[in-house]
């Protein structure tokens, strides 16, 4: 079987001064699906950078990436923002919400973007506000919420579409221990029920929760690049 995730050589470099800065060096990885995988390392090591290419949200890289088993490099855009829509979901460490719009109206946005049907949306945003526990908060704005509440909002709207992978950058960076630990138990439901994930952190408790870490350093993978499967073979 393979690999929902697979990058060969992928590199990414900006311009510094005449020369080039390189922010990933002939990244190597593999992502099964239904891993859990933790991207660590520290500041300045890639990792956004690497989530970004996952994500499809920078196309400005080389070297070789397959979503499950169609290659993203040299995508039309059009096409690569489809797939982004249909597969993948992120969660910003910045939450991202839209201040003026409702929880309701917030989780709505995505599906608008896929033009799904108007009375199948309204029984999608049901659905994921009774899922997530947050039917009581479905006409407050953002500024009405917690940070764990807009956090767990973000988580909603990510999953609303039923992506196959869920990307989250620095999830738990701006909440409270208790408010990250209540987040990283929702990150191990959803994987448990069939959600590939992989986060960005710098935090050793919510690494525990996946099933493998990829440590990152001055834009090289150092080690965890080779996917669970691989590495029981």
């Amino acid at each position: 079987m393979n690999p929902l995730i697979r990058l060969r050589g992928v590199e990414k470099r900006v311009p510094a001064g005449g020369a080039y800065h390189y922010l990933l060096r002939q990244v190597d990885l593999e992502v099964d699906r239904g891993e859990f995988v933790t991207v660590m390392g520290p500041s300045g090591a890639g990792k956004s950078t690497l989530l970004a290419i996952l994500g499809l949200l920078d196309a400005d890289w080389t070297g070789e990436y397959h979503l499950d088993g169609e290659a993203m490099h040299g995508l039309a855009p059009k096409r690569r923002q489809a797939l982004a829509r249909e597969r993948i979901g992120i969660v910003f460490q910045q939450y991202h919400l839209l201040d003026d719009l409702t929880v309701a109206e917030n989780l709505d946005i995505p599906l608008s973007y896929r033009n799904v049907k108007s009375s199948e949306r309204a029984a999608l945003v049901a659905d994921t506000l009774d899922r997530f526990g947050i039917v009581a908060k479905k006409d407050l704005y953002p500024r009405q919420l917690s940070g764990g509440q807009q956090q767990l909002v973000g988580v909603a709207r990510a999953l609303i579409g039923r992506p196959a992978i869920l990307l989250a950058d620095e999830p738990t960076g701006n909440l409270h221990s208790s408010q990250a630990r209540e987040i990283m138990e929702m990150f191990r439901r959803i994987n448990g029920e069939g959600t590939t994930i992989v986060q960005v952190s710098h935090s050793a408790e919510n690494a525990a929760y996946g099933n493998r870490v990829i440590e990152l350093k001055d834009g090289w993978v150092v080690s965890g690049g080779v996917s669970a499967r691989a590495g029981m073979q």
